[in-house]
């Protein structure tokens, strides 16, 4: 990676991705890409913590990526956030859904987007340095320590 250059910067440049104003994108599209940052934080820590088979990667890292966890950290870190932070909360997780929460309810479901959301409104406006505090800090309020 190039010297000061974040991932998102990399990509954008590499890909010729154009300027586009955030605050235009629909909440479950943050959700969408909040959903595979989220995922690719929690794996890359998951791995880093040992080589072991893939059957146990992943029963590793679903304790955390499922709506379950989400919904659970996300009401743990409700005191951290920023007003802005849970406005876009707020926005994912009042999204009008077009699917169906599969081993979660409802209620999980709808929180765990806003979660997504959230994370990737950060990773989307470049920062991924908040998005890993909440990370990290609600991992730890959950218990769920990796």
């Amino acid at each position: 990676m190039e010297e000061g250059i974040n991932l998102l910067e990399q990509i954008r440049s590499r890909f010729q991705c154009r300027d586009v104003d955030i605050r235009t994108y629909s909440p479950l599209t943050m959700a969408y890409i909040g959903d595979a940052i989220y995922d690719l934080v929690i794996r890359t820590v998951v791995v880093e913590r040992g080589n072991r088979s893939a059957n146990d990667l992943h029963r590793k890292t679903i304790q955390y990526v499922k709506a379950g966890a989400q919904a659970e950290m996300i009401e743990a870190l409700s005191d951290m956030l920023t007003e802005e932070e849970a406005g876009i909360y707020r926005w994912g997780r009042n999204a009008k859904f077009y699917t169906k929460a599969k081993n979660a309810s409802v209620g999980e479901y709808r929180r765990a987007t806003g979660m997504e959301a959230l994370m990737g409104y950060l990773y989307m406006t470049g920062r991924a340095e908040r998005m890993l505090e909440l990370i990290q800090e609600g991992i730890r309020r959950i218990g769920l320590e990796i």
